[in-house]
């Protein structure tokens, strides 16, 4: 009897009131929901509680009540028709679409023209149609992003981000999947890479392997560079970029726009990268540098990684007016990854000698070029006050950090032994290897660069002097100065 009793007394977890029995399903998935919708007919009522989709809808798709209200359905509704079109996606559609919101907020008000260039997203049916062109499969989480946007038109300036140096010139557009497939390699070195990026004046693209192949990592991003101490045209090295996969490229560079890692500069994304900790105070002056490294400037055989960077010197606005002071010259010690120590000291920065004021502000960029993956450079300028020339004192420029991307090299490369070495002083001239037209065309770029990267900023009012770029091809040679 007392058996029978405590079975009679057993309460199915059915059998529970609406309310406790709304709580418990509003942990489960939306599979597990669609499981429980088939255990009999009072879960299957329950399971389509608005409240239990609406959660759902905004988790996987994002979707807002004004959505919900233009779409005239349930929310149950919203979520099977959003779930019938983009179900493959549900992994990667969340991360994505709030990465696109955010870079189109972010983008709205300072590079509009980059917004108006993005295309609607590609049907499904259009994606298969590339597959079977290319006759091979596209991963999922590219596919997501481009049913979102089917990237951007061909205009200037690229969304993926630009650099700019006197008569270099590079942006790069996020390329549309249609423009990408007629870019689909086939050739020895890049078998089944499909272009994510072109930029129009130097050819450069970012790759993405759909294939595990020829020593690729599958779905890795990365930029080509030709070997050119191979005499196998084939032989190509590669710097890797970010992520393992289509999501982490995109997202990684969403957030570095978004946060303001990269600035925008002229209305254009510039990839320089900023250390938090490489700023220095000396007294009322604060000096900040960022620094980039160009792809298509720099090889790994023979080995020449080149980079750009961009100081930013601060007077505060609290100083006296008695602190305005001119700057003289400029010391700087490189230290290589190999050991190497080199000292340079030059008059001014890149051909002027700025005066700070109270609130002023004076950027410029330079550029250098290194054998070595990766070095440092620290050092100081030499001011003197306005009111005294005969106050002379040193400002410290932190130490920063120039490291090239991991690079890779084609499976099979036989080892070479080189040394390339071509960082000069400003006040040195000298052909890097042999070509004299390259080198010349170089040194004028590392010389010209004093005079159309630089943007001097005085209470928060710019120069108004518009400076455009001056595109020229990639350069593969080339020497290097610092300023």
């Amino acid at each position: 009897v007392p058996t029978t009793m405590a079975a009679s007394a057993e309460l199915r977890v059915d059998q529970l009131p609406a309310d406790p029995l709304l709580h418990i399903l509003s942990f489960l998935s939306f599979r597990d929901l669609i499981n429980c919708s088939y255990v009999n007919r009072r879960l299957n009522e329950l399971t389509k509680h608005n409240p239990l989709w609406k959660t759902l809808c905004s988790k996987h798709w994002l979707l807002s009540d004004a959505d919900r209200l233009l779409s005239g359905t349930s929310w149950y509704c919203l979520f099977r028709q959003y779930y019938r079109d983009l179900g493959r996606y549900i992994k990667y559609y969340p991360a994505l679409k709030r990465a696109w919101e955010q870079l189109k907020g972010f983008l709205q008000q300072r590079c509009p023209r980059m917004i108006a260039s993005l295309k609607e997203g590609a049907t499904e049916l259009e994606l298969n149609n590339i597959e079977a062109e290319i006759d091979c499969r596209l991963p999922d989480d590219y596919r997501c992003s481009y049913r979102i946007h089917n990237g951007q038109k061909l205009v200037i300036p690229g969304l993926m981000g630009s650099m700019s140096l006197s008569n270099h010139y590079r942006s790069e557009v996020l390329l549309d999947v249609e423009t990408a497939a007629g870019g689909f390699q086939h050739r020895k070195g890049m078998r089944h890479c499909l272009p994510l990026t072109f930029c129009f004046h130097t050819g450069l693209s970012q790759y993405i392997a759909l294939e595990p192949a020829e020593g690729r990592h599958m779905f890795e991003s990365f930029y080509p560079c030709p070997d050119q101490t191979a005499q196998d045209p084939s032989a190509i090295n590669m710097f890797i970029t970010a992520g393992s996969c289509f999501l982490e490229w995109f997202t990684s560079y969403v957030h570095n726009v978004v946060t303001g890692e990269y600035p925008i500069i002229r209305d254009q994304i510039f990839r320089y990268v900023h250390d938090k900790g490489c700023v220095a105070t000396t007294d009322d002056i604060t000096v900040s540098v960022s620094t980039s490294f160009l792809p298509e400037l720099s090889s790994v055989h023979p080995p020449h990684f080149f980079f750009t960077y961009r100081v930013r010197i601060e007077m505060s606005s609290k100083a006296s007016p008695e602190a305005a002071c001119q700057l003289d010259s400029r010391y700087w010690k490189i230290t290589t990854s190999d050991g190497n120590v080199e000292e340079v000291q030059g008059p001014g920065v890149v051909g002027e000698f700025p005066v700070m004021r109270p609130g002023k502000v004076h950027e410029y960029s330079s550029c250098t070029t290194f054998s070595t993956p990766s070095e440092y450079m620290e050092g100081h300028y030499t001011f003197h006050r306005l009111a005294n020339k005969e106050e002379v004192f040193q400002v410290a420029i932190p130490r920063f950090h120039m490291v090239c991307p991991p690079y890779r090299e084609p499976v099979g490369r036989t080892k070479t032994s080189s040394s390339y070495m071509s960082h000069l002083d400003d006040n040195k001239e000298e052909d890097c290897d042999g070509d004299s037209d390259a080198s010349a065309t170089m040194q004028q770029l590392l010389s010209d660069v004093c005079t159309e990267n630089r943007n001097s900023i005085s209470s928060g009012q710019s120069s108004g002097r518009r400076r455009g770029p001056a595109p020229v091809p990639a350069l593969r040679r080339r020497c290097s100065g610092c300023s």
